[in-house]
């Protein structure tokens, strides 16, 4: 645990998250990380009795990257708050496959979220009950089978850049339920936190993290170099 943590004070603390591990609690019954972190508090710290930890955000099962976690209730509920001002900027790194592609694109959709297989629905026009979807990519790396989009989220919608990439035809590697033809390895996907940048909700000081990407994958690790 130890090594995942990339920032921590009295206050926060956030986590470079591995494929796979899921960020809290859910209906399959394993271990999340929101608890993971408590029992590493706990005994780090000798604490007695329960250990606080609040979950701000949320990034998908699949994905990797950065999550914040809130350490007091008074963080919590200041960080919550910044999420929904869309304070805290978020940056992410995906790899699609090669296509042709404008160099920078902002992209808006509407999406809609289907319960029945969990997967977002796209449309191009405002429809009655999609939430609007917006974000910018910029290829930053050309790879031999692959491209690198670096991507600035302006919304925060369920799987929205996994949608929006798949609606103009460059899915995420990995990412069969949004058309890549192959799953990776370890079942995840190539879509990472990379960074993020918000004003401290107690100190009030400027934070800005970057995430290095799973080193067990030959592809990433070549977008980083």
């Amino acid at each position: 645990m130890e090594e995942q943590i990339v920032y921590e004070d009295n206050h926060l603390l956030v986590i470079n998250k591995k494929v796979g591990q899921l960020v809290q609690g859910d209906k399959t019954g394993d271990e999340s990380l929101l608890d993971a972190i408590k029992n590493f508090i706990k005994k780090r710290d000798n604490k007695p009795g329960n250990v606080f930890l609040g979950l701000v955000h949320r990034i998908d099962r699949p994905t990797s990257g950065l999550v914040i976690y809130a350490k007091t209730s008074k963080a919590l509920t200041r960080l919550t708050q910044m999420v929904k001002n869309r304070e805290i900027k978020k940056t992410y790194w995906a790899v699609v496959v090669k296509e042709m592609i404008p160099e920078t694109q902002r992209l808006i959709h509407y999406l809609k979220k289907n319960e029945k297989n969990n997967k977002a629905i796209v449309f191009p026009k405002a429809t009655e009950g999609a939430k609007e979807a917006i974000l910018t990519y910029h290829v930053i790396k050309t790879l031999d089978n692959y491209l690198l989009l670096e991507i600035d989220l302006e919304t925060g919608r369920h799987h929205q850049i996994r949608a929006q990439l798949s609606k103009i035809g460059v899915p995420i590697k990995g990412d069969l339920k949004y058309g890549s033809p192959r799953s990776n390895p370890d079942g995840g996907i190539n879509l990472h936190a990379r960074k993020l940048e918000f004003i401290h909700p107690v100190t009030k000081e400027n934070i800005k993290i970057t995430a290095r990407v799973p080193q067990n994958d030959a592809v990433w690790r070549a977008c980083e170099e």
